[in-house]
């Protein structure tokens, strides 16, 4: 089942606090990137966080999980998206620690 387009845009208001929130459609899905860094994804309408240990500090008992068949590292998995100022502070403490992602060269 594929993201529908409401919800990845109800999940970007609602994350809203934390920076500039950008969506990119990936195979039926959608990349989430705060202020161009990548650092989750939507999947069959669920949210997924990149594991840091800031984030695991906030959400101490945050299930986690793998977005899609074959992913090889699991993140967290967000199910609380109305409290808008804590995803906030979420995402905000959790930035620093994801890297920046590397640009592949175009064939």
């Amino acid at each position: 089942m594929a993201t529908t387009a409401d919800f990845a845009q109800y999940v970007r208001e609602q994350l809203a606090e934390a920076g500039t929130i950008s969506l990119r459609r990936m195979f039926g899905d959608y990349g989430v990137y705060l202020n161009g860094k990548f650092v989750g994804l939507i999947c069959d309408n669920q949210l997924f966080i990149k594991e840091t240990t800031a984030g695991r500090a906030l959400l101490p008992d945050v299930l986690e999980g793998l977005p899609y068949d074959g992913a090889k590292t699991p993140y967290f998995i967000i199910d609380d998206l109305e409290d808008t100022t804590f995803l906030g502070e979420f995402l905000r403490a959790s930035d620093p620690e994801i890297p920046w992602q590397k640009r592949k060269p175009r064939n």
